[in-house]
């Protein structure tokens, strides 16, 4: 059983940056691909980024690229956001989970349902 928790949330203003942490415990952490998700109120939780087990590949969704940066140091447990270049669309819960599958591909790291940890969230809000 893995627990994830979130930390780095909080309000910016448009064109601002964040770094959100997410800790893990109680597994091995590098068995686990990660990923971030997001969810806007009264929309579906949607893809953001993943990272494999090595950090060797990286996935975004097409919204965020060139913008956020996932990373994770295994050594720590962590896995991270870098969100920079901020926009109100960005504004949603935002959740990491573990996936602990050894197929890694941008299909599979977007599709929430091939993970099984997820951490509580935390809130983004980007005013303009």
């Amino acid at each position: 059983q893995v627990q994830l928790v979130e930390s780095g949330g909080g309000l910016v203003q448009a064109g601002g940056s964040l770094r959100l942490s997410c800790g893990a415990s109680g597994g091995t952490f590098s068995r686990y691909a990660m990923g971030w998700f997001r969810q806007a109120p009264g929309k579906e939780r949607e893809f953001v980024a993943a990272i494999n087990r090595s950090s060797g590949t990286t996935y975004y969704a097409n919204s965020v690229k060139g913008r956020f940066t996932i990373s994770r140091d295994n050594a720590k447990n962590m896995v991270y956001l870098q969100m920079n270049s901020l926009k109100p669309e960005d504004t949603a819960v935002y959740y990491c989970a573990a996936d602990g599958n050894i197929y890694f591909s941008l299909s599979s790291s977007a599709d929430s349902q091939r993970y099984a940890y997820w951490g509580q969230g935390t809130p983004v809000t980007v005013s303009s």
